[in-house]
């Protein structure tokens, strides 16, 4: 009777097994997607841009939130500070990889687990369209000539413009007066209305700017010319020395905390890496000046601790850092 008892119980928690729904697949409700930089700059166009198209891939729908500050740190913090559960993702930029050494935050993109690496852009230094300046060798000239007074557009320390500032300086000496915005379009729209001088911008950000003639570019930080940009002569032509730290550009990224369960993490690598290749957004990529990458995995990894590496000790020639990469972990180029 017992052994009947129990063959009862088995068959009735089966049948009660069988007639729970099954637990939804990811994603089952919205996404929060985190962009650590003000609206209009480049990082916020090139998601705003990628995001439908990973929505399509991945079968759910992402709020978009900007989370500006810090020179990323807010918004990257609190992508790192909430559940590991594929809910919260980091659509970020390069600049974690310099926190541990410009002492902005404990944590770099070793800290999170990268979907993609979408895209990498060339960098353009742009000028007011009236500025005296016509390329590099003059602007360097300019600043030599009166140390400390003409005026960068920055987006703080660890930012795009402080970076490509420090990588020259560990070749020449460009002695600026920085001022610092909350993101490339607010620095854009100080710099066509003559506010500040110049800004070393990504060619997305930039190119239509130059192309209407709303700004001037006075090189672009490249070991030749560009095709979107016929005629801007490459930063090398000024600077030969600075050759040693090409290519080099800002890249953007989509991440998630590093302990997000395997199966979810491949569910966004597979909808970003379908959403990257599709021709339209390829076309987006191409429109604004930027290359298409789409790593994921160990390639991701790897082009991560390349460009830390490479910029981390470039900053550090130039006296840009006082801490040592090596002393964080980050070996020499």
């Amino acid at each position: 009777m017992f052994k009947s008892l129990l063959t009862g119980a088995a068959l009735g928690l089966s049948a009660l097994t069988m007639a729970l729904p099954a637990h939804a697949e990811y994603p089952e409700r919205s996404i929060q997607a985190v962009i650590p930089w003000g609206a209009g700059g480049a990082t916020d166009n090139v998601m705003r841009s990628l995001t439908p198209y990973v929505e399509k891939e991945l079968g759910g729908k992402f709020i978009l939130n900007n989370r500006p500050g810090g020179t990323a740190v807010i918004g990257s913090t609190f992508v790192k500070t909430q559940r590991p559960d594929g809910y919260t993702v980091l659509l970020g930029a390069e600049n974690p990889q310099l926190y541990k050494v410009l002492k902005l935050a404990d944590f770099d993109y070793a800290d999170f687990y990268p979907v993609s690496i979408i895209g990498q852009n060339v960098v353009v230094i742009a000028a007011n369209a009236d500025a005296p300046f016509n390329n590099m060798a003059e602007l360097m000239a300019a600043a030599k000539a009166n140390p400390d007074t003409l005026r960068m557009g920055s987006t703080g320390a660890g930012g795009l413009p402080s970076t490509v500032s420090a990588m020259i300086n560990a070749v020449d000496e460009l002695k600026v007066r920085e001022v610092t915005f909350g993101g490339d379009g607010p620095g854009i729209t100080a710099l066509m209305g003559n506010h500040i001088d110049f800004m070393p911008l990504s060619l997305a950000a930039a190119r239509e700017l130059v192309r209407s003639g709303k700004l001037k570019a006075l090189a672009v930080f490249a070991t030749e010319e560009t095709p979107e940009l016929p005629g801007v002569e490459p930063i090398t032509k000024s600077l030969p020395a600075i050759a040693e730290y090409l290519p080099w550009g800002p890249f953007w990224g989509a991440f998630v905390h590093k302990d997000t369960p395997d199966d979810v993490k491949q569910k966004l690598v597979d909808a970003y890496a379908k959403a990257i290749a599709n021709p339209e957004f390829q076309g987006f990529l191409k429109n604004f000046g930027a290359q298409s990458l789409n790593l994921s995995g160990a390639e991701a990894e790897e082009f991560l601790k390349r460009w830390q590496s490479v910029t981390t000790w470039s900053m550090y020639k130039a006296k840009a850092i006082e801490m040592s990469p090596d002393s964080v972990g980050i070996a020499q180029p």
